[in-house]
């Protein structure tokens, strides 16, 4: 049987609403890292996991990544994925 393809959207604690699809794969949650710069920009890195303790183990490596590029601040956040309709 083949598999629906579906949207899946993530909101964000600041607002910031993401949508991915269509897609069939099994994702749950989506999760970003919002880095300041010390030039005072910022970058955004962004992924989405298949379960929760996938998404939570990208939490070391973003504070690695802040500690090697030297970014004067940086934001860790995950957040859950819900179906949405085409």
């Amino acid at each position: 049987m083949k598999k629906k393809r579906r949207y899946l959207t993530a909101t964000m604690h600041d607002g910031y609403v993401k949508t991915i699809g269509p897609t069939t794969d099994s994702f749950t949650h989506y999760w970003r890292i919002v880095a300041e710069l010390e030039n005072g920009k910022t970058e955004v890195f962004w992924g989405h996991t298949r379960s929760l303790a996938e998404a939570r183990r990208k939490e070391s490596p973003a504070r690695e990544a802040a500690r090697m590029r030297g970014w004067k601040s940086h934001r860790f956040e995950i957040a859950e994925l819900v179906e949405t309709p085409a």
